[in-house]
């Protein structure tokens, strides 16, 4: 995807080594002719999807979140990190630890919104631990809807959120995989697939290629769906990941996989995303 690759590239910004500011076209103010593009490619990757709804989480999901539903002609839900007067009826709920507010959010969506009829694609903006994730999967869980699918805008591949969720059988793509960065010399390498295509720098803080994650795909099992449509095997219940702590708190009917991502703080100030 050459534009967001130039976008990124041009408008990017290393604020640390875990660190990409993209504010000022991805997560604050938002370019929208970029986010169709974006939309239009997700559509692209997920056209075998039997997709009803789009899910995602606030704040900085909504918009693509809409936009790549405008694509696929299904209504977007997005799960609240607060209650208000409102929301009224039953809900789903699960807690997600977000280390850049600093505080614990009890994560809600309206039971009337999603059920077991439901085939749910999840949309982010970023991907680097996957506490959001993780609580958007539990929710969905909860309504007993079938996962179709989770699409990143950038995914930060040095970060265990994305290896993790392949490896327990979900088909996640990401339109920007971010293997490294240095903000000292505004060096930033980008995967294509598995493989890092290169490094590049500009007089910016940042810079870099795209790859499109195609190959780091993994399809549904654990949802019943193959690559091809046909049935997949179903994923067994995964062991603990042996990696630092992600922090989420799951809901008390939270799943033992799910469960395992609970843990303590990290001392990284954007660990949860």
């Amino acid at each position: 995807m050459e534009l967001l690759e130039e976008r990124i590239r041009r408008d990017g910004v290393v604020k640390s080594e875990g660190v990409l500011k993209v504010d000022s076209f991805l997560n604050h103010q938002l370019d929208i002719d970029l986010f169709d593009a974006m939309g239009k490619e997700f559509k692209r990757l997920f056209a075998d999807a039997p997709v009803t709804k789009i899910l995602t989480i606030e704040a900085s999901g909504i918009g693509i979140a809409c936009v790549v539903a405008r694509h696929f002609g299904v209504p977007v839900v997005f799960a609240k990190k607060a209650q208000s007067i409102n929301l009224d009826g039953e809900m789903y709920s699960t807690r997600i630890q977000s280390f850049t507010h600093g505080r614990v959010y009890d994560v809600i969506v309206a039971k009337k919104f999603l059920g077991p009829d439901d085939h749910v694609l999840i949309i982010d903006d970023f991907l680097a631990n996957g506490c959001a994730l993780n609580g958007l999967i539990e929710l969905v869980n909860e309504a007993g809807a079938t996962v179709e699918g989770i699409g990143i805008a950038v995914e930060k591949g040095f970060q265990p959120g994305g290896a993790d969720l392949r490896e327990r059988g979900y088909r996640l793509e990401s339109l920007a995989i971010v293997e490294s960065m240095d903000p000292d010399t505004g060096k930033i390498a980008f995967r294509q697939g598995s493989v890092t295509k290169r490094e590049a720098s500009t007089g910016r803080a940042a810079s870099g290629d795209l790859g499109d994650g195609a190959a780091g795909r993994a399809c549904d099992g654990a949802a019943g769906r193959a690559c091809d449509g046909t049935a997949a095997p179903a994923v067994p219940a995964p062991a603990v990941v042996p990696a630092p702590p992600v922090a989420v708190a799951s809901s008390t009917s939270a799943s033992p996989e799910f469960a395992a991502f609970a843990g303590g703080p990290r001392e990284e100030p954007e660990a949860c995303s």
